[in-house]
């Protein structure tokens, strides 16, 4: 397959991983904060109520989960590329 056909069939792929990845995120940061903090909701920065360190052990976590999920489905995804055309995406 030609590097721009290639791309041209992998970006959508990337789009809709991209899409649940982040969805598959947000619903394991919700059970970890639950786990953790026995509370169904995580902190938001503007809850007048919570603390600086809670909101930003949530944003540490949060970001943390992100950011594995992320790089696991963007790695998947080229070496599924690479199993199907033999050449690893640009």
């Amino acid at each position: 397959m030609s590097s721009k056909a290639q791309k041209i069939v992998v970006k959508p792929v990337n789009v809709a991983l991209g899409f649940a990845a982040g969805a598959l995120a947000g619903m394991v940061f919700k059970q970890v904060w639950k786990l953790v903090s026995g509370e169904d909701d995580a902190p938001d920065a503007g809850d007048e109520d919570r603390g600086w360190g809670e909101i930003l052990a949530a944003a540490a976590v949060q970001g943390a989960i992100f950011s594995v999920v992320r790089a696991a489905a963007q790695r998947g995804s080229s070496v599924g590329v690479r199993k199907l055309t033999g050449e690893w995406p640009d």
